[in-house]
């Protein structure tokens, strides 16, 4: 209401004053003939290029997330493949680019086209699997060297994204298509759901391998009076799988549908706007 603005609790009363003040502030407008003002409602009687432009994205925002997130999880299963072919230096492009959104360590990272999908350490207690040492030959404690292996054609070669972050990005794809093909009428999943299915999970087992394994360190043993009673872990492919999985799921089903009901209001606003002035001539 041009200058004019009323925070709820409001009354009636007070709600007619503010746009009756608001108003004579319009015909007081008009009746000078300001040009700012006379602009602004020229441009409201038009669909302009931004209208047509809002009301279009309002309607297919989900199409463009999705594909979003399909080319973000994509790119890194295509990277070992382009390894596989031949075509190493596009691969190491893309290998480059998500290196500094990701830590991609080799040993917890998925593999392909290998004799394992996962080389995990040794630490990890996976039974049935070559440790990422015994395949490579190198120190599992190396974290430098276990983040430049790209792999081999004996081991095959690491996708670009780590396991938790490919099961992170890969859950919130499929909530996205979930959510589109049911007609994006899921409600959103209450906050204290996601805090307990979601977060609490990977943040458990997240931090609980990181400050136990920071707490056997020498350069860190500042940190033993306090996490040195946790034991020394190293969690699993199959563990950070799932707590990515559970985060991007639950993170898309809490998310995904409080921007619909944004869109949505968006969309009766632009197509009330469009029909108003189509009527008008």
């Amino acid at each position: 209401m041009g200058p004019y603005t009323i925070k709820a609790p409001f009354d009636r009363q007070k709600l007619q004053v503010s746009l009756s003040a608001a108003n004579d502030r319009i015909n007081h407008l008009e009746k000078i003939g300001n040009k700012d003002y006379q602009d602004r409602v020229a441009r409201g009687a038009k669909v302009s290029k931004a209208d047509r432009f809002t009301y279009w994205f309002s309607r297919h925002y989900l199409l463009v997330i999705n594909l979003m997130v399909l080319v973000y999880v994509g790119l890194p299963l295509l990277a070992p493949v382009l390894m596989k072919v031949g075509l190493e230096f596009p691969a190491t492009v893309i290998y480059k680019i998500y290196g500094g959104m990701c830590h991609q360590l080799a040993y917890r990272s998925w593999f392909l086209f290998g004799e394992q999908p996962v080389y995990p350490r040794a630490a990890a207690g996976v039974e049935g699997y070559l440790t990422f040492n015994q395949a490579t030959g190198l120190d599992e404690t190396g974290l430098l060297a276990a983040r430049a292996f790209l792999g081999n054609e004996v081991v095959g070669y690491k996708t670009a994204l780590c396991q938790r972050d490919m099961a992170i990005y890969g859950a919130m794809l499929l909530f996205g298509i979930l959510f589109a093909i049911t007609g994006r009428k899921w409600k959103s999943f209450p906050i204290w759901a996601w805090l307990l299915v979601g977060v609490m999970p990977i943040a458990l087992d997240g931090f609980s391998q990181l400050l136990s394994q920071w707490a056997a360190m020498p350069e860190f043993s500042f940190l033993q009076p306090i996490f040195g009673w946790l034991p020394y872990r190293e969690s699993t492919p199959f563990l950070r799988t799932l707590t990515g999985f559970l985060f991007g799921f639950t993170t898309a089903w809490f998310g995904y549908p409080l921007v619909e009901e944004a869109m949505a209001d968006t969309r009766r606003l632009m197509a009330t706007k469009i029909a108003k002035i189509k009527q008008n001539g």
